[in-house]
This record gives C-alpha cells, structure tokens and sequence, in this order.
C-alpha cells in the first residue's frame, strides 16, 4: 500500500514538474502580446521554430479558419520578435504549424487523460495557460 502511494505521489509531482511555467519563460513583446493574444494565449516563439513563423505570419488570411492579417508594419514586428525568440533544432521544425499538433506538443502531453482537455477550465489544447500559466505567455 505504501509503495502505491509513493507511486501515485511521484506521478502527481511529475505533473506539476511538467506544468512548471518556468520551463517555458519567454521574453514579451507589448504588440505580439496585443494582437496574438486579442484572440488566443500568445504563445511562446520557442514552440516554432523561425521558419514556421514565417510560414504562419505569411498566412495570417487563413489563419486557422479565420482571417488574422495585420497591417504590414506590425506583421513585420512580430515577426521578428518571433523569429528572435524561435524554438530551433530538430524538435521544433515540423511539417505543421498548429503546435498542439507538432509531435514535441503530443510527446510532452501524452500522459494527459482525454478528460482533461475537456475539462470546462481548460477546454482544449491549445489553452496552454489553463496549465502552465501566464508566465509562459510573456506575463
């Protein structure tokens, strides 16, 4: 019995190790916070890598379903901050822009019950404050 609660305890501390928004800290920027986060968590650039923020900000008019463009001027703007900020390695290069697609997004939650992105406070996966907090959305 002992050892099963040392079991479920370390499970537990190993999820909130994972939600530890420290890991994830990332510089601000006041028009990336402004305009990404008018409509979603701002995410972190290191969660794509450079070329996928280009690919993404070049696409802003289909934007995952809905039409995100900018004015010239503040495309640019966030794009560079991104770009400076860009995850790099092979773990951030992939062939999808929707980072709870990319397989390090689906690798580092997959010990997360189904129930869970269902859960009301949390509603989906790409609610990454509902877990991590503001910290890693440049707060």
């Amino acid at each position: 019995m002992k050892r099963a609660g040392a079991i479920l305890l370390l499970a537990f501390g190993m999820n909130l190790a994972y939600a530890d928004p420290s890991r994830l800290s990332t510089p601000s920027d006041a028009k990336w916070k402004q305009e990404c986060g008018s409509c979603h968590d701002a995410y972190p650039p290191r969660l794509l890598s450079a070329d996928n923020w280009r690919r993404l900000m070049s696409s802003l008019d289909k934007h995952f379903g809905a039409n995100a463009e900018l004015d010239a001027r503040d495309n640019k703007k966030i794009l560079d901050f991104l770009e400076r900020n860009a995850g790099s390695g092979e773990r951030y290069s992939s062939s999808t822009l929707r980072i709870s697609d990319t397989p390090w997004f689906i690798h580092d939650h997959r010990v997360i019950n189904k129930k869970e992105w269902t859960n009301p406070e949390v509603r989906s996966r790409s609610n990454c404050s509902a877990c991590h907090g503001r910290v890693i959305l440049g707060d």
